[in-house]
């Protein structure tokens, strides 16, 4: 039996990288298949392989899409932020990933549920939050750069809510600049809001911050941009 692919894409990722990618890539083989969102398969079991090419959204979009998925999937980094392929993969262009196919193996992973949907990345409640409210300006700009000039505007003007967090059985009540579950290290394209954090500890790590003045809203800023390996 012929091992078929499926490469599944996204129309409007990073302004259509993530389409261009696809293409290319559908171009290897003729086992393939390609279809962008409005086309994904009901069935996605009945190939034998995924490679998903997009940013977290997408992640997010197909691992909603297909609760039941049996199959292996490799992501390709399409999107604007590709956050989540970074932890996976490494800093690696989609050229490179391609050549060291071979070396990749299925590997699981963790993933958490906020309201009733899955998410592969985290969970920004305070500070984070507010700033993907502007996604359509970051994907204007593209990449981590659009993230960071959104950032640098919230800094400016984001306003600490009040917060009650029950841990272990304890109430802690008040404001918070930062309120955040995360299952992987990177949020924004290079933001290491978590640096502990890892995808395969079987753990969420829930992490907050007091708020901070501009001034030290400022100092920190580079300190999260650091990106560790």
């Amino acid at each position: 039996m012929t091992s078929t692919i499926a490469i599944l894409y996204n129309t409007f990722s990073a302004k259509g990288k993530g389409r261009r990618i696809a293409f290319q890539l559908s171009q290897l083989s003729s086992h393939t298949i390609l279809c962008s969102e409005n086309e994904w398969p009901l069935d996605i079991n009945q190939y034998h392989e995924i490679w998903l090419v997009g940013g977290d959204g997408t992640v997010n979009y197909f691992l909603n899409k297909y609760l039941e998925i049996n199959r292996p999937l490799l992501i390709f980094p399409g999107g604007t932020g590709n956050d989540i392929h970074w932890k996976l993969y490494g800093n690696i262009s989609w050229e490179k990933q391609l050549e060291n196919i071979q070396n990749y193996s299925p590997k699981l992973i963790d993933l958490g549920i906020c309201n009733d949907k899955i998410f592969i990345n985290g969970i920004g409640i305070g500070f984070d939050g507010e700033v993907l409210k502007s996604m359509n300006s970051i994907r204007f700009v593209g990449g981590h750069l659009g993230y960071l000039m959104v950032v640098i505007k919230k800094i400016f003007s984001f306003k600490e809510p009040n917060y009650k967090i029950l841990i272990n059985g304890k109430v802690i009540e008040q404001k918070c600049m930062l309120l955040s579950i995360a299952n992987s290290s990177r949020t924004g394209g290079g933001f290491m809001v978590s640096p502990l954090a890892e995808v395969n500890d079987g753990l969420l790590n829930l992490f907050y911050c007091k708020p901070l003045s501009i001034f030290k809203r400022l100092l920190a800023l580079p300190k999260v941009e650091k990106e560790l390996t």
